[in-house]
């Protein structure tokens, strides 16, 4: 407090982020701050995080352990729906194809779930509770039951040839049609529930497009599973998986668009990195899998073909999306636009002189 300079004040001693650039301070033409005559006397602001650091803490989710549980559970979700549909149409080859891979990307779903909780233990303890504000809670729950029901109907479509004509053969046909009908109806919510999931975090990209996700992955969910369908149902038994995937596939690609044009700022994500090439070549490979499934649905190795387009067009959408989730995460930009312009609206909407709705006091209750 001597009144001399201190080191610091050489500017060319001072740290980097200390300096100013006096250069870059000059008024910007014409502009003034809201409208009172003043004008801005500083250069656009850069939206940097403190110490470069990001503004949210992004998912520490695992890759690809997470794209897969998410392409894995929409697969075995829209399987199940169509085993169901395959068995009470009499289409033996795609209703056991459905069972099969229901119960297989259930338990691939969980083995990849529990690799990124590190510790089986942590999975187990997500089923002491059950809490219905918690999507995590409530979509261990819709796990769970649905992998019994579609081991179960799984099972049944594997002992069913062993006890043809044998005691028990009538019995055990009869709990595999129940068990799929019990996957067929959580099946849905298997395919949906992780769009809730993402949507629920802080994650700018997926957070703002909660009511586009859900849609999103059912149709990617469709389109798997009617792919699969394709894959291993014959020629005789596959119309109704091509018919699911056509549409999933449409549901998907038209969600997308509406989607990206919604979340303006937001979307930039898609449009470069990794997740554009993603999303890029998942429009490519859906919008050739429809078009196989449509035109060659009758020959074998076209609907095969067809099938594994569509299913890897799933993939790559659930593998964009995260990937863009991540991005959004570690973009500023995100976090201060979306921030100011509801800031913004709030003002323009509040006359000169009134207290914004929102700070209204309001007195307690026999206060």
């Amino acid at each position: 407090m001597t009144g001399r300079p201190t080191e610091d004040s050489n500017p060319t001693e001072m740290p980097e982020r200390l300096r100013i650039d006096h250069d870059a301070v000059k008024p910007r033409s014409g502009r003034t701050r809201r409208g009172r005559g003043e004008q801005l006397q500083v250069p656009e602001a850069e939206f940097r995080s403190y110490y470069g650091r990001p503004i949210i803490k992004a998912p520490v989710w695992k890759n690809p352990d997470v794209p897969l549980y998410l392409f894995l559970g929409g697969l075995a979700g829209s399987s199940s729906v169509l085993a169901a549909m395959a068995n009470a149409t009499d289409r033996p080859t795609l209703r056991a194809a459905g069972r099969y891979v229901a119960m297989g990307g259930a338990m691939g779903g969980t083995v990849f779930l529990i690799h990124d909780l590190h510790r089986p233990s942590r999975f187990l303890h997500m089923l002491r509770v059950f809490k219905p504000t918690s999507p995590l809670s409530v979509g261990s729950w819709i796990l769970s039951p649905f992998a019994a029901f579609a081991t179960a109907a799984a099972g049944a479509e594997f002992l069913a040839p062993y006890l043809r004509g044998r005691r028990g053969a009538t019995a055990l046909r009869v709990a595999g049609d129940a068990a799929g009908i019990g996957a067929a109806v959580v099946g849905p919510a298997l395919a949906t529930y992780t769009a809730v999931l993402i949507s629920n975090t802080a994650v700018p990209t997926w957070h703002e497009a909660h009511r586009h996700l859900p849609v999103l992955f059912a149709g990617s969910a469709a389109a798997a599973g009617g792919g699969f369908g394709l894959v291993a149902a014959s020629v005789r038994d596959n119309e109704p998986a091509a018919r699911l995937a056509v549409a999933g596939a449409l549901v998907e690609l038209v969600t997308e668009e509406k989607m990206t044009r919604d979340l303006g700022l937001l979307a930039d994500v898609y449009d470069k990195g990794r997740a554009k090439t993603l999303m890029t070549a998942s429009k490519a490979c859906l919008a050739v899998g429809a078009v196989g499934a449509v035109v060659g649905r009758r020959k074998r190795w076209a609907a095969a073909l067809s099938g594994l387009a569509l299913m890897a067009g799933s993939a790559l959408t659930r593998f964009g999306v995260f990937d863009a989730g991540i991005a959004s995460a570690n973009d500023p930009a995100h976090i201060v636009v979306p921030q100011r312009e509801r800031i913004r609206r709030r003002e323009e909407a509040v006359q000169p002189g009134t207290t914004p709705p929102d700070r209204h006091y309001v007195p307690a209750a026999g206060s």
